[in-house]
């Protein structure tokens, strides 16, 4: 019995040995796509396990500089990649651009609402956004109200959510008469919710990924950004629903 067990572990200690864990901390609106790209990624390397925390950019950017057990960090924003940059948690020769999405005006299905002015109107009681603070798609809202002079008038209307899937629910579930999410979340809901209108007036939507100067896996790392640059993880974003940087 003994030899059977030793016998055993030394079949299967090479293939613990050689298992990997990689961590990737992901916006909120990468959710889909990057469930299919890890799960390509791990078939072209047997052993490895990728492992997503998913939340709001800002979110994760102040995880990753308090020292969470990070390896590579996607962002829906420029702005969340800077901070963690500016306090040395980012791998700052890792940094590249992935991806790019557009922000749109969704409402429930039925809506009249059509163009920006008309969420002043008296039938548009609640706009869901996100968190100017923490979540990407909020402060491109921000960007976009201010640019079309419509910020101090909808201020009242606003209701702030924790991150981009947060704000489509609201909209989904008809809590809120319109919100503002990527293009690449309408697509998710369907028939749930209407794209209104596609929003301009805010800086370009850019997803730049990058890997954490304190991974435990930095080559890992390295390979998961380079085959999210590959065709195949290139061609996955597309069908979700995003566009090329």
């Amino acid at each position: 019995m003994t030899k059977r067990l030793l016998a055993a572990l030394a079949c299967w200690l090479p293939l613990l040995a050689a298992a990997q864990q990689l961590t990737v901390s992901a916006a909120a609106s990468l959710t889909d796509a990057f469930k299919a790209i890890g799960q390509r990624f791990e078939a072209t390397r047997p052993g490895v396990t990728v492992r997503f925390n998913i939340a709001a950019s800002g979110v994760l950017a102040q995880q990753i500089v308090q020292g969470a057990p990070v390896d590579v960090f996607a962002s829906a924003d420029p702005d969340s990649m800077d901070r963690a940059v500016a306090q040395r948690a980012i791998a700052v020769d890792t940094r590249r651009d992935f991806a790019a999405n557009a922000l749109v005006l969704v409402t429930p299905p039925g809506s009249a609402v059509q163009r920006l002015t008309d969420l002043a109107g008296p039938a548009v009681k609640r706009i869901a956004i996100g968190k100017v603070a923490s979540v990407p798609v909020g402060r491109y809202t921000q960007q976009a109200l201010s640019s079309a002079q419509l910020w101090p008038a909808l201020a009242p209307k606003l209701v702030f959510a924790d991150n981009v899937r947060q704000v489509l629910d609201y909209v989904a579930r008809g809590e809120v008469e319109a919100g503002f999410v990527y293009r690449s979340d309408a697509g998710i809901a369907g028939s749930k919710v209407r794209v209104a209108a596609t929003v301009t007036g805010h800086a370009p939507i850019r997803y730049p990924v990058a890997a954490v100067a304190d991974s435990r896996q930095p080559a890992l790392a390295r390979d998961f950004i380079g085959f999210l640059h590959g065709a195949e993880a290139q061609a996955i974003l597309a069908r979700h629903g995003f566009a090329q940087p």
